[in-house]
């Protein structure tokens, strides 16, 4: 499997984290049949708070969806608002992923809620988890999130952090069609150096223990998604379907209460491309990094690569991608056509020029990027 397939196949697993995916070579593990656990918040008046300003970082490491291991990943969490961490993959224009975490009130309690779901193929998918099980130790911090409706026995999230160090566990049940969740992603990283992450904590007065979103009323009942052969939902999740891919009106369709247009700070970014005869067919590697990763003359800079914080992948002969749930701040943007072939940055594949450019709270940028035709 090359890397583009391997992203398809991440994309596709993660970003549908309740209707997990099924690798033909993946061992089938028993059914033991799980009794449904009533949700028990965490009050974070008391402790696991700490948990937002925890997850905010610039996370570098290695990925594992099912039996697919990625020797490179990255998650770019920063806060939004005083009191919610965001992060996003976008894995291109067939879809993407994103994670939050934010401080709500849920069953009488002040508590910390996860907002985890995207849209894959015009598949639209929201799930919120909530805050039920903190630990410290010698091991580190520890924090568990499980479906706010169905708990631990329909879907959860493991996080510890340690020394600098993030190990992100999810586990899925495929919205409660399975007995038992199983293990879908394990992700282990680094915290690197980032500016924009301390620039963003000080432009939204992050953290406070305020609301981000009031959910206190719990779900409408009526909206949730019930798979087809059962007959009330199990899960907190939201579903919806269009060709299109577009996410404003899907998550209307969805009867998500907290649609992309209710976060602040967020801008987006609609990257046009002008292809040349040399890429015309090519692979795009599409990256969005801290320091430029190419120079004047469009020749790589190895040692940037793990400054990269977005990075879909365009095929097909496709020449525009929207960012969508985009943290502002000063990037560059740098378009490498994979001509060698191999699915990474190497030798023979052509660049550019590193685009510079200044993204600010809740702006639709455009950038056009032309003069693809530095081979490295």
């Amino acid at each position: 499997m090359n890397k583009n397939q391997g992203l398809a196949m991440i994309l596709a697993c993660m970003a549908s984290l309740g209707m997990s995916c099924k690798n033909k070579n993946e061992v089938p593990q028993p059914e033991e049949a799980k009794p449904v656990v009533q949700v028990v918040p965490v009050d974070v008046n008391k402790e696991g708070f700490d948990l937002l300003e925890n997850m905010s970082g610039h996370w570098i490491g290695q990925n594992k969806v099912l039996s697919w291991e990625f020797d490179w990943f990255a998650f770019d969490f920063r806060p939004i608002s005083s009191s919610h961490v965001l992060g996003i993959y976008e894995g291109g224009t067939m879809g993407n992923l994103l994670t939050s975490f934010f401080v709500t009130d849920y069953k009488n309690t002040r508590t910390i809620m996860a907002r985890n779901g995207g849209v894959l193929s015009g598949i639209y998918r929201t799930s919120y988890f909530v805050l039920d099980s903190v630990r410290n130790d010698n091991d580190g911090a520890y924090y568990r999130l499980v479906d706010a409706k169905g708990g631990a026995s329909v879907m959860y999230m493991e996080l510890r952090f340690k020394d600098n160090e993030l190990f992100f566990n999810a586990y899925t049940s495929r919205l409660g069609e399975n007995t038992m969740p199983r293990r879908h992603m394990t992700f282990k990283g680094k915290r690197g150096a980032s500016d924009l992450h301390t620039q963003a904590k000080t432009e939204v007065d992050f953290p406070k223990n305020i609301l981000a979103w009031d959910f206190s009323n719990g779900f409408r009942e009526d909206y949730l998604y019930v798979p087809d052969d059962l007959k009330t939902a199990k899960s907190a999740s939201f579903l919806a379907e269009r060709k299109d891919n577009d996410v404003y009106k899907l998550a209307v369709a969805s009867g998500d209460p907290f649609k992309i247009k209710d976060h602040p700070h967020l801008a987006t970014l609609e990257v046009n491309i002008e292809r040349n005869d040399s890429i015309k067919d090519s692979d795009l590697f599409v990256y969005l990094s801290e320091k430029r990763l190419t120079d004047e003359n469009g020749y790589m800079i190895t040692d940037s690569f793990e400054t990269v914080l977005q990075f879909p992948i365009l095929t097909g002969g496709e020449n525009n991608f929207l960012f969508t749930y985009l943290h502002p701040g000063t990037y560059y943007v740098t378009i490498i056509a994979d001509k060698s072939g191999d699915q990474i940055p190497s030798l023979g594949d052509i660049t550019h020029p590193s685009n510079k450019i200044v993204i600010t709270p809740e702006q639709n940028a455009k950038i056009k990027i032309r003069d693809i035709n530095v081979q490295n």
